[in-house]
Order: C-alpha cells, then structure tokens, then sequence
C-alpha cells in the first residue's frame, strides 16, 4: 500500500505542474488561438534563473518564486510584441511555427552554455522533512507544491471567470473587432495575458527546480504530456485546463503502481478516445 500512496503523491505532484503549465497555455490560446510552443522554454527558464540567482547571488527559493515569474511574464510580454503581434493577422500557423522557432533556439543556447547534465536545487530549509501518516511519510515540499498549484489554479479560474478584467478579456476572446468598438484595449489585454500565462509556466519551473534536474529540455520533455492535457479538457477552458491537469495526473500515477508499462502512453489513449467521442474536449465549447 506504501507504494500505491507513493504513486498518488507523485501523480499529484505531477498534475500540479499540468495544471499549471496547461492553465498558461489555455489563456494564450484563448486570446491569441495559437498553441504556445515556447511555453516549455519558459517553464525550463525558471527553474533555470532560479538556479542561477542561487548559485551566482545567494538568491534563495522564496525570492526566486516571487520575482522569477513577473520577470518572465515581462519577457513573455516583450516576446508578444516583438515576435506575435506582427504575425496576428497572417494564419494562426504562423505564430506557432515562431514559437516554435523560439524555443529551439533558447534550449540550443542553454545547452551550449549549461550543457545538457542537470543541475541540483536544494529543497529551501522551511520545507524540508516530511510528516509521518501512518501508512506513509508525506514530505513536506510536495505537500507545498500541490497546495500552492491548487491554490493558484483557482485564482486564475476566479479571475477569468468572476470579474471585469475576465469578463473584458472573455468578451475580446469572443469577438475582438466589436471589443474594440467598445473601446477595450484587445492588443494590450492580449499582450497581458500571454505574460500571465508565461508567468504560470515560469512559476511552475520555479516549484519543479527543487524536485527535477534543472536542465535545457526539461521543459520539452514535459510539455508533450501538457499539450495532450490541454486537448483533452478543451483548447482555451481554463476549467478543463485546471480539472484534466490534476485528473491525468492521478491516472498517470495509478497506471504506474497497476501496470507501470502504459505509464507513458495512457495520457495519450485518453486523449484519443477523449476526440473520438468529444472533439472539442471534455470542457471544450462545442460548435453550434
């Protein structure tokens, strides 16, 4: 039973970072309708500052978890204009093809000057150690990872959905040109929202820092998985995005305890039974 805990803690831990990372690719793709190909880069980017601030400046964790995602985001934002907004009236194909550009471009540079071994980020001090259940030892940073990502998941979901800067970017999600004739600001309220979601996906490099290898593909390797998550609760729902990340996550860890071999594929069953039967996803709006 220890190991059948163990994979559910770590499938938690793991759809923390799904909802997160998702969570940032379902508000990119709901203003700008492109799939986000640089979000990995920017999950690798915090992890990796937040490395860096450590080693270079003696910049610790609760630091680097306040200031490494807004800087991002800036860059996010910065990427946005310089990058997308020149490419915003051209075929969504596009924007993805630059983004996917960009990515390989910074993970050859990280490469080039990190190399392509990990590097170590110690668990901070206040949440070392673990607390004793009984049937298992629960550590205490994993605890932290899945409160703070379920927590933070459900802010951006109130903040989509329950006020006026949501409600603002809902209505230039739904229809942009009648947005501007409202006077809403769409070019900026996009711009917003591509650094909040690189934001997300930053922050979420920051909490896997002390638990993965710090590394130039650790964010490619994991954005395979977060794109079938973004599929399957629908492209640009941030409910699905936050319920499918979590969910998977659990399924993923169980499937490792029943039948460790479909550990690997069994997100990507799902998601092919989940388009036969619901193309648009399982929170995805369907098409009149």
């Amino acid at each position: 039973m220890q190991a059948l805990y163990g994979q559910i803690l770590l499938g938690l831990i793991n759809g923390a970072y799904y909802a997160l990372l998702s969570l940032g690719l379902s508000v990119i793709f709901g203003l700008l309708k492109i799939v986000n190909f640089a979000h990995g880069v920017f999950f690798m980017l915090g992890a990796l500052l937040s490395s860096l601030l450590l080693d270079q400046l003696g910049i610790g964790y609760w630091w680097s978890l306040l200031f490494v995602p807004p800087l991002l985001g800036l860059c996010g934002m910065a990427l946005q204009i310089t990058l997308l907004r020149p490419l915003q009236e051209l075929d969504h194909l596009y924007g993805l093809l630059a983004t996917f550009g960009f990515a390989l471009i910074v993970q050859g540079l990280t490469q080039i000057a990190f190399g392509s071994a990990g590097l170590p980020y110690a668990i901070p001090q206040s949440l070392q150690g673990g607390q004793n259940l009984g049937f298992m030892i629960l550590p205490n940073y994993r605890t932290w990872v899945i409160l703070v990502s379920l927590a933070l998941s459900v802010a951006i979901y109130l903040l989509v959905e329950r006020t006026s800067l949501g409600a603002l970017l809902r209505a230039s999600t739904e229809n942009a040109d009648r947005a501007r004739s409202f006077g809403i600001n769409v070019s900026g309220l996009v711009t917003l929202s591509y650094g909040l979601g690189v934001g997300l996906a930053a922050f979420a490099g920051v909490l896997a820092a002390p638990m993965l290898q710090v590394r130039p593909l650790m964010g490619a390797d994991l954005m395979i998985v977060v794109f079938a998550v973004v599929v399957i609760g629908g492209m640009g729902s941030i409910l699905g995005s936050i319920v499918t990340g979590f969910s998977l996550g659990m399924i993923e860890g169980l499937t490792r305890y029943i039948y460790p071999e479909a550990s690997n594929t069994i997100v990507f069953v799902l998601m092919a039974l989940v388009l036969a039967i619901r193309p648009n996803g399982l929170f995805g709006k369907v098409d009149p």
